[in-house]
């Protein structure tokens, strides 16, 4: 979940991202936004095989953060936001936050039609949810690696899968 902090936080980021040109206005191309769906949805495919399989948790976790990663810069770039080279995965985390957050929850609202009251307040929780996966992956694809039996990574990556594909489902549903 977002607090006010984290969201401040990603506020104060964006508009130093902005004038810095690590977050830049652009005019998408349809070409870049089909290369980062496909891309998404390959990792995705990935790390569903992976994890069936049992080959590899932390190859799974890995695939499941990129799945949204992809996502996450198609939606940004169809915006008309476009992530540079430096700290990229850190703005694309702030840049979701402050540019995708509210249109997310729009469309979670209007999946709630018929209890419009009560889901304006549960759309914008659970974009809150929705987008704060994407924090909660970046963080535990770095420290993944470090001191967790095989039964906490698998279960670890069956949650990172998971989140990967109600990610990228509810992205998509804004890119459609």
């Amino acid at each position: 979940m977002l607090g006010q902090d984290r969201v401040k936080e990603a506020e104060e980021n964006t508009k130093s991202y902005l004038r810095e040109g690590l977050l830049r206005k652009t005019s998408p191309d349809k070409n870049i936004l089909r290369l980062l769906r496909d891309n998404s949805k390959e990792s995705l495919n990935v790390a569903g095989i992976l994890l069936k399989n049992n080959h590899s948790s932390l190859w799974t976790i890995v695939c499941s953060y990129y799945s949204m990663y992809y996502i996450a810069n198609a939606a940004l770039y169809s915006q008309g936001l476009k992530v540079g080279p430096k700290i990229p995965h850190k703005v694309t985390s702030d840049a979701l936050i402050v540019h995708i957050r509210e249109k997310l929850a729009d469309s979670l609202f209007l999946d709630y039609d018929s209890a419009r009251d009560e889901a304006l307040g549960i759309a914008g929780l659970r974009a809150d949810e929705i987008i704060g996966y994407f924090d909660m992956e970046r963080n535990k694809r770095s420290r993944f690696q470090y001191g967790m039996t095989e039964d906490v990574k698998r279960a670890k990556a069956e949650t990172s899968l998971e989140r990967a594909k109600r990610f990228v489902y509810e992205l998509e549903k804004l890119l459609d």
